[in-house]
């Protein structure tokens, strides 16, 4: 029998011109018991149709009943967990659960709610921490007492809005391990929202994919066994047939549906200059192949009240002109100081990075750099922000040739038609975009990408994957991405770096990736190889995740003279 239903329920914001319909047509029913998943891009209604469930919303049209009843508001029966934690600062972990209690069970026994606190603390792992405050807390941890307080309300149904998306994947992936074993345990309903493919699969019965329209798409029966363990999936045929399906089908929906805006214009033939003295230039105008970036001994040391902090040691990697490296670790591995020495914002301790034959130092637009964040001038529009660099690095180029080169790369990331709107009115896609264009706009010799799309969703992640990788084979500038995703790894890289955890963070292990190019996600989904090479880095990862540290290096037997 249906817990849930939406009958033919539309759902809409605005009035008049300003009007904007989120949801369209939704036919949707959730049986007692299950855990139903909705998938699909940023803006597509997900949050909208999780609180017409929880009685946040109210239809334009159509109906939405609970065991066959409308429902006109929040209820008990129907515990939420959102996004973010929204705990009460003042309270400890104990205090917040028992808020939830009260509100619910109010006539029940002090002794008896107590009883329900502690055991819904304890399913989630934080007796340790019952009377620690929020501030005290991880992101991890504080998503767990959002958990247990939506739990100790004894809710027949769990609704979870995106819940893990602000965790970093370690503890996204152990989060959602404890979800699913709790909603084993209690026999509940959940319908999560999510726009993670893997998260879906491992965690779902049933996968409905939300369309960019507002409309129900494709069904995806999940047939796997349960428990799921994320690293097995690896190796399971059902697993990577239903990877395969569901992306390519989201892909089809969603990034292929877009109108790809490729635009006429063509690069001007300009040379860039990067702040270097013309005869310097001029000697250097070949640049040199193998070897072309050398990290040789890399150390990274900070001076603390307790002593030198070593974060990075002995970091050796030579990379070739026009390779494509990945850096891949858990949090605190180092990845990001080597991306900031590399880019001459962060000074060397120890050893020495030289780029095309000279030492790095201090910042140069020759080395472009793109952050997490775009850091974009608000004021500015798409293309003044893209010009500001351009205007730099070609001095000899006429304005009408600066002008073409900005274009150039603006059309290249998708933005042909948004170049002159200003930067404030940019989606954080779209700023990223600009912030993409801008760095291959400086023609520069090395390209640093410093975690470029950890701020977004996991689709319009995969969009701008492929942006990248189309514009970087036009110039097969020398690359080098920060990241902690696996499959993004592998997706952009020539070779796979992965890094110990720190402090005295080091290389662990390097993989070449031998996968034709150009690449696109659906081809590499298809490549017999593919999850091996998968397998490498989560097998690595893996050996790190619980602390791990370097083994030591064997000691010399010789002992130098005084």
């Amino acid at each position: 029998m249906a817990i849930l239903k939406l009958d033919n329920v539309s759902k809409g914001f605005g009035e008049g011109t300003a009007a904007t319909e989120v949801l369209k047509n939704i036919n949707l029913e959730v049986e007692e018991g299950e855990f139903l998943v909705l998938l699909g891009f940023s803006g597509t209604g997900k949050t909208t149709l999780i609180n017409l469930l929880a009685g946040l919303e109210t239809p334009t049209t159509g109906s939405v009943t609970f065991k066959g009843e409308p429902i006109t508001g929040p209820g008990p029966e129907r515990g939420v967990i959102f996004q973010s934690y929204s705990l009460m600062p003042w309270l400890t972990v104990d205090g917040n659960v028992e808020l939830a209690v009260d509100s619910v069970f109010p006539d029940l026994p002090k002794a008896e709610k107590k009883a329900k606190v502690d055991h819904y603390v304890k399913m989630v792992g934080l007796s340790h921490a019952k009377s620690r405050r929020p501030a005290e807390l991880s992101g991890g941890m504080r998503q767990r007492v959002n958990v247990a307080r939506a739990l100790a309300m004894n809710p027949e149904v769990l609704l979870l809005d995106e819940p893990l998306s602000a965790l970093d994947a370690l503890t996204r992936g152990n989060l959602a391990d404890e979800i699913v074993s709790i909603w084993a345990e209690e026999k509940q309903t959940c319908v999560l929202i999510t726009n993670d493919v893997d998260e879906a699969i491992v965690m779902a019965d049933r996968i409905i994919a939300l369309n960019p329209d507002g409309t129900l798409g494709k069904e995806f029966k999940v047939t796997l066994d349960r428990p799921r363990e994320q690293t097995a999936m690896n190796h399971n045929e059902t697993f990577k047939k239903l990877r395969m399906e569901v992306t390519n089908y989201l892909m089809d929906v969603g990034i292929e549906a877009k109108a790809k805006s490729e635009g006429s214009k063509l690069l001007p033939d300009v040379t860039p200059i990067h702040g270097v003295p013309a005869a310097v230039a001029q000697a250097t105008e070949g640049m040199i192949e193998e070897r072309f970036l050398d990290f040789s001994q890399l150390h990274k040391v900070y001076p603390t009240p307790k002593g030198p902090l070593t974060v990075v040691e002995d970091f050796d990697l030579k990379v070739n002109k026009g390779e494509f490296i990945s850096l891949i670790g858990h949090s605190g591995c180092g990845k990001s100081t080597v991306l900031t020495m590399a880019a001459g914002l962060n000074s060397i301790s120890k050893g020495a990075i030289k780029l095309d034959g000279r030492h790095v130092e201090g910042a140069d637009p020759e080395r472009a750099v793109v952050f997490q964040s775009p850091n974009l001038f608000p004021w500015l529009t798409a293309k003044e922000n893209v010009a500001i660099g351009v205007d730099k690095v070609y001095p000899r180029a006429s304005l009408a040739e600066r002008q073409d080169v900005v274009e150039y790369y603006l059309e290249r990331v998708g933005l042909a038609d948004s170049m002159d709107k200003s930067a404030s009115d940019l989606s954080n896609g779209m700023k990223q975009r600009v912030g993409i264009a801008r760095a291959f706009a400086l023609s520069p010799k090395l390209l640093l990408l410093d975690e470029p799309f950890g701020m977004l969703d996991s689709l319009t992640r995969w969009e701008l994957q492929e942006v990248l990788m189309e514009v970087w084979s036009r110039t097969k500038v020398t690359a080098i991405c920060v990241t902690h995703d696996v499959d993004e790894a592998i997706l952009l890289a020539d070779r796979v770096v992965m890094m110990t955890n720190g402090p005295q963070a080091t290389i662990g292990k390097i993989t070449d990736v031998k996968l034709p190019r150009p690449r696109t996600r659906k081809a590499l989904l298809e490549h017999p190889d593919y999850y091996t090479y998968r397998q490498e880095v989560l097998d690595f990862l893996e050996e790190y995740e619980h602390g791990a540290k370097p083994k030591p290096k064997p000691q010399p037997t010789t002992i130098a003279a005084e």
